[in-house]
């Protein structure tokens, strides 16, 4: 079955809501997505890490708040691919056949809880081999970073880029929680988190939400505005040693790999720089969104930092990634992957404001969990 999104809704983003409690948080998002897509959900799917925020049960305390009273549900929790996991389960869930319309809600408050990131994300690997060098997502991302620097010949002010773009874009989205323009000379100066990822590489932790309603063809028909059409969705896990990620690949992150070539091959696409007009690429970090572009098939191996030179990714340029900001400007982790979505089905349906670009078809990706990656392609009607 044909699955289409037709609303989406969001919060401010910032470091801390203490204007609202996380229920009222979860409120703001879900009911400006209602308001966006003019229909009612038969279910309702949350995602919230509640591993990091230190909390039980996130999907029935705020139950009202998130539309679930009265209504059937179940909830996500994968890590930092907590909102795109939630997005694939939502779809899959549509595409089934077992409801017409199911409301995705990501939402993150750690500025209330107990919980902070770096614990859950040390304890979920091996205690031994890798615990004592992986203290938390930065000392991975950095050992990604190191091997990418070294192989491929990339310079960090190539890697400033990435961030330079997304500050930039993030001063049009008035959602962004981190809108402060930065110079590449900012970036390089700012201080050292772990080899070669400087503070302002590095993504914020944000509190916020997002919600989305996804809906059936015949659902879609009948929306009261432009839908965006899911025409491809892959999701590849690779909970393995780090030091493994590599072997059979030049590059480390090959569940992008897997995942992208599967989401390819249901959207019918051959040529990604071709045929792809936007990209909200799940980048915690500037030197991934380098690495990454060449993964997914935007330039050639090696290639990344020339192709930020080039403009191509920039929001002027060919293609434009993460118009929004991107996670680099707002990071509120069960919300994030679906942010990413949720501004993609924007841009291809002329919706996204200030921020949007020339788009028919864009790509949402997804990155968390242990090193898993998740590929949402989605396009309007022709």
């Amino acid at each position: 079955m044909n699955v289409a999104i037709v609303g989406s809704g969001q919060t401010m983003h910032k470091s801390r809501r203490l204007d609202v409690s996380a229920p009222e948080l979860i409120d703001e998002a879900v009911q400006a997505a209602l308001l966006d897509a003019r229909m009612e959900p038969d279910a309702i799917v949350v995602g919230n890490m509640e591993h990091f925020e230190g909390i039980h049960l996130s999907d029935l305390w705020p139950a009202e708040e998130a539309g679930l009273y009265g209504k059937p549900g179940f909830k996500v929790a994968t890590g930092g691919t907590t909102g795109s996991s939630l997005a694939t389960a939502v779809y899959y869930t549509v595409a089934s056949g077992l409801y017409d319309r199911v409301l995705a809600v990501g939402w993150e408050k750690l500025s209330d809880s107990a919980g902070e990131t770096t614990t859950g994300i040390v304890t979920a690997f091996d205690p031994i081999y890798e615990r004592p060098t992986l203290a938390g997502a930065v000392s991975g991302l950095a050992v990604m970073a190191e091997y990418y620097r070294q192989t491929r010949e990339i310079a960090p002010s190539q890697a400033a880029l990435s961030a330079v773009s997304a500050r930039r874009n993030a001063m049009r989205n008035p959602h962004a929680h981190l809108r402060k323009p930065v110079t590449v000379e900012e970036v390089l100066a700012s201080p050292m988190l772990s080899t070669p990822i400087r503070l302002l590489d590095m993504c914020p932790t944000s509190d916020g939400a997002c919600a989305v309603l996804f809906v059936s063809e015949d659902a879609a028909r009948a929306a009261a505005k432009p839908p965006a059409w899911i025409a491809g969705v892959a999701s590849a896990h690779n909970h393995t040693y780090l030091g493994d990620l590599c072997e059979g690949t030049p590059v480390y992150l090959n569940s992008l790999l897997a995942a992208s070539r599967e989401a390819y091959r249901q959207a019918a696409i051959v040529r990604p720089r071709a045929e792809i007009d936007v990209v909200e690429m799940y980048a915690p970090c500037s030197w991934s969104e380098l690495e990454w572009s060449e993964v997914l098939g935007f330039c050639e191996p090696g290639e990344g930092g020339k192709f930020f030179e080039s403009g191509v990714p920039m929001f002027e340029g060919e293609i434009p990634f993460s118009p929004s900001g991107g996670v680099i400007s707002t990071n509120p982790i069960g919300a994030t992957g679906l942010i990413r979505v949720a501004e993609v089905a924007l841009q291809v349906t002329g919706r996204a404001g200030e921020r949007q670009v020339e788009a028919r078809t864009g790509m949402a990706t997804g990155f968390g969990g242990s090193f898993w990656s998740e590929v949402m392609i989605l396009r309007r009607e022709k």
